[in-house]
């Protein structure tokens, strides 16, 4: 039962369609036409509604911009249902509305739900929508990599756990490698910045500056230098408030301020304003008698001492020595200790790096281990899926008009003495594990099994990747299967095989195929016909669905190129028979 259906597409300006409404069927549909009609640009649009690439080529000359939008019908629950709601979509009576809009200048815009979304989202749920499939996607199956990734889906979550395990252990592998690398080639030059650091911290330790220091010092060392011309203008400041005692008819000003007071308060009760006067006198008579004290302090108490300006002296120079080296402009000592106490850290560091040497080596032979019990669970998880892979697919070609032909996987691994060891062995691994996947074909009894990009013809590589998909439909199915060409390079039997192999996959999926065999579109439950107008463009009526006598005409054209060969219209009929006797 097919729980997903890609309704229709609308297609607008893109390549030779200008406008123009594809109706798919739940069940086979396929899409038919003359080469060169616009049949490929079903599956360009359905690549750009997917998240493909915006090739700006691809908008129709003379247009502003290319417009594909799709319906696709969702059961309630589904997790492409969940996601999208999340994005802000809204289903349309249980359908997803998906459009994807190509400007001429290279812009792209998405659409989901009627909210506007990034391209990555199409491309993220693409993966649960619709399998495509073209000559492309033959060409990717011929690469190993692109074989191993077919096996491990296959084989489900018996290869997925413990390659997710494997990966978390490889990644941090691979960053203790660098370190341990960076640490042991630049030995010599961490040896050479400690021996820096110790000789910097050395000298700091040794001249033991303190925060501020170097300002107090060059106060100091101007004190000192100026103490005679300081003392001098002391003495005179203290003589002119305090006066002389070898002189006492010197007059001075302590003694002419208490004089003014005296005569003040001998009249201030006569006039308050005079009174507030002779207060105010008494303030400066105390003021002066404080200001004479403490510059008879200052005299006494200044150094002028050359010996200790000359320790200060030095002390400053050592000091400027250590700033310039080691500081920043304008932070002085302070600077000096920053960069000490950070040096110490890097030099606790760089001295640490034996001790560190020796933990990533630990935890590089441990992850190691790790790494061959995890990379010998995924060797024997692949080679158990291959041979049920191999056999289905094998099973499947049968049907297919290749009775004789065997699959089977080749399962090796390179040897490295200093990779991970899988089954007695040290052989290489990378991000995937050890295992380097191929799949071969004997495509009859007696041919040795060859790569399948050696082994296998046009058409029988077209039936293969037929039959891989009908394996994987059985075991992680996609709502909608899209097959562009699949059935290039074959005719005849094979043909009919293909046909009726694609009508069984389509009860239990949604199938689209563009197809130029007449065997292979007649067991399609439903035939689109792809025609240009008179102006090389297809319009809303050039996609059209053929029943009755218009199918049987385009399948004589398709087998013979002639639509009124009455030879052409038995076999057509014919073949339409046979597609519903086995319906």
């Amino acid at each position: 039962m097919v729980w997903g259906v890609l309704e229709e597409m609308r297609i607008r300006s893109l390549g030779v369609i200008d406008d123009a409404v594809v109706e798919l069927s739940p069940g086979f549909t396929a899409v038919t036409g003359e080469t060169g009609a616009g049949k490929t640009m079903v599956v360009t649009s359905l690549g750009l509604l997917l998240g493909g690439r915006a090739d700006p080529a691809l908008v129709r000359i003379g247009a502003g911009s290319a417009v594909v939008e799709g319906r696709i019908t969702l059961p309630p629950g589904a997790a492409v249902v969940a996601r999208a709601e999340e994005a802000g979509a809204e289903l349309d009576e249980g359908a997803l509305l998906v459009s994807r809009t190509v400007s001429a200048e290279g812009r792209s815009r998405a659409h989901l739900g009627g909210r506007s979304v990034p391209v990555g989202l199409l491309a993220e749920l693409a993966d649960e929508l619709v399998a495509v499939h073209g000559q492309t996607d033959q060409q990717g199956l011929l690469k190993p990599a692109r074989q191993r990734g077919a096996l491990d889906r296959y084989a489900g979550d018996a290869v997925a756990v413990p390659l997710a395990a494997y990966g978390e252990a490889y990644r941090r592998l691979r960053a203790v490698a660098v370190e341990l690398e960076e640490i042991t080639t630049r030995a010599r030059e961490r040896a050479q910045e400690a021996d820096l650091l110790r000789f910097g911290l050395g000298e700091v330790e040794a001249v033991e500056p303190r925060a501020g220091e170097d300002a107090e010092l060059a106060a100091e060392a101007e004190r000192l230098g100026h103490a005679e011309s300081l003392a001098s203008a002391a003495a005179l400041a203290h003589a002119a408030l305090a006066g002389q005692p070898e002189d006492p008819e010197a007059v001075d000003a302590t003694t002419l301020v208490a004089g003014a007071g005296r005569a003040l308060e001998a009249v201030r009760a006569h006039d308050p304003a005079l009174a507030a006067l002779a207060d105010r006198m008494g303030e400066i008579s105390i003021l002066l008698s404080d200001v004479a004290g403490e510059l008879a302090g200052y005299a006494d108490d200044l150094d002028a001492d050359p010996l200790r300006l000359a320790a200060v002296e030095e002390r400053r120079a050592a000091l400027t020595q250590l700033i310039r080296k080691y500081g920043e402009a304008g932070a002085g000592t302070a600077g000096v200790l920053d960069w000490a106490e950070r040096s110490a850290a890097r030099l606790t560091e760089l001295d640490g790096d034996d001790d560190r040497v020796g933990e990533l080596t630990a935890e590089r032979d441990r992850l190691r281990d790790e790494l061959s019990v995890l990379a010998q669970r995924l060797t024997d998880a692949r080679m158990e899926a291959a041979d049920r892979f191999a056999s289905a697919v094998t099973a499947e070609l049968a049907s297919l008009a290749m009775p004789h032909a065997r699959v089977s996987f080749a399962v090796r691994q390179t040897e490295d003495p200093e990779g991970v060891e899988v089954g007695g062995r040290r052989v290489a691994c990378g991000p995937s594990g050890a295992d380097e996947v191929e799949l071969l074909l004997a495509p009859h009894p007696g041919a040795p099994p060859r790569p399948i990009a050696k082994g296998a013809s046009g058409g029988e590589l077209s039936r293969v990747m037929l039959a891989v998909e009908v394996v994987f439909a059985g075991t992680d199915p996609v709502p909608t299967y899209l097959f562009d060409e699949v059935d290039a390079g074959v005719g005849g039997k094979a043909a009919v095989e293909i046909g009726r192999r694609l009508a069984k996959l389509a009860r239990t999926a949604q199938v689209v195929v563009v197809t130029h065999l007449p065997q292979v579109a007649a067991f399609a439950d439903r035939q689109l016909l792809v025609e240009k107008t008179n102006d090389g463009s297809v319009t809303r009526s050039g996609v059209t669905v053929l029943e009755g006598e218009d199918r049987v005409r385009e399948l004589s054209r398709m087998l013979a190129g002639q639509e009124d060969s009455e030879t052409a219209r038995a076999h057509a009929e014919e073949l339409l028979a046979t597609a519903r006797a086995d319906a």
